[in-house]
């Protein structure tokens, strides 16, 4: 997954949760542009750590597919 792929996700959820949060501001009827501009930057922040965080997954992800122990992580049963 290539840098395009990151940053279209985090234009879909930021551009989502702006939507939604302007939804909200003019739900409440005292919309004013300090209120539009916070639900901008609470968008963008919030996106942020999200898409960071399924970054992070995804590259930690990555690295311990190529670990050499094939047999970590995986949980142990108990055999009838």
């Amino acid at each position: 997954m290539g840098a395009g792929f990151w940053i279209s996700r985090y234009l879909l959820a930021s551009s989502i949760l702006f939507i939604i949060l302007t939804v909200v501001e003019y739900s409440k009827g005292t919309t004013s542009r300090a209120d539009i501009l916070s639900a901008l930057a609470w968008s963008l922040v919030a996106s942020a750590i999200f898409i960071g965080s399924k970054y992070w997954r995804y590259k930690k992800a990555i690295a311990c597919a190529t670990c050499s122990d094939t047999t970590a992580g995986k949980p142990k049963t108990k055999s009838p």
